[in-house]
């Protein structure tokens, strides 16, 4: 599963694009490396129109699976839509884009350590977008912190295309390139912006860097 990324594209990129009717996310660098529980940029729908907010990444566990845990330590990755614990946040209020212009996933080479592969669109710093939820959530997510309240993402994932499977076989996350659908996946009724959970187009992605 996807638990590394990068935005390298400007505040101001993701705003012109994406139409930004408010900007939430103050001045925002450039993020070479977003990890789980790290703060990044994420898009949802007002009914005014786009809002750009930062979030920290990782989705509540479900109860079953949190148990009698300290901490919750997150769900980055989102593929079974049909449970229950994650349907209540597939509305369009709970929708969300999230903009990135590479990903990675940890290929394991036989005998030697899992390593990450960089996967990115062919033109070169093109921006993409994963398929997300979001939730504002109080929960304890270090123990150190204690308990807190923060608007959390995830985001979807769908089976592997021919550019990922090989280094990544069992999950991609969802992507999204084309304004109509973002607009799709931010406004359209679930069952309808659920068709967008699957493999992106092939064509769409080359690896960048991968072990030798």
């Amino acid at each position: 599963m996807c638990n590394l990324y990068a935005m390298t594209s400007s505040q101001a990129a993701i705003v012109d694009l994406l139409k930004i009717w408010r900007d939430e996310a103050g001045n925002m660098p450039p993020f070479s490396a977003i990890y789980p529980d790290y703060t990044a940029p994420v898009v949802t729908q007002s009914p005014e129109g786009r809002v750009l907010r930062m979030m920290r990444w990782g989705m509540p566990k479900p109860a079953r699976v949190l148990g009698n845990k300290q901490a919750d330590k997150r769900v980055t990755n989102i593929r079974n839509t049909a449970s229950l614990h994650w349907r209540r946040w597939l509305g369009i209020e709970n929708r969300c884009v999230v903009p990135f212009t590479s990903f990675s996933e940890y290929y394991s080479a036989p005998g030697g350590r899992s390593q990450p592969v960089w996967f990115a669109s062919p033109t070169q710093g093109e921006m993409l977008f994963f398929a997300g939820i979001w939730t504002n959530w109080t929960s304890v997510r270090k123990v150190k912190e204690g308990e807190t309240t923060n608007d959390l993402f995830g985001f979807l994932t769908a089976a592997p295309n021919a550019v990922v499977a090989p280094y990544h076989p069992k999950a991609m996350p969802v992507i999204l390139r084309s304004p109509e659908a973002i607009s799709h996946w931010l406004t359209a009724p679930t069952k309808d912006a659920l068709r967008l959970q699957r493999p992106f187009d092939h064509k769409g992605l080359q690896v960048i860097e991968a072990p030798i």
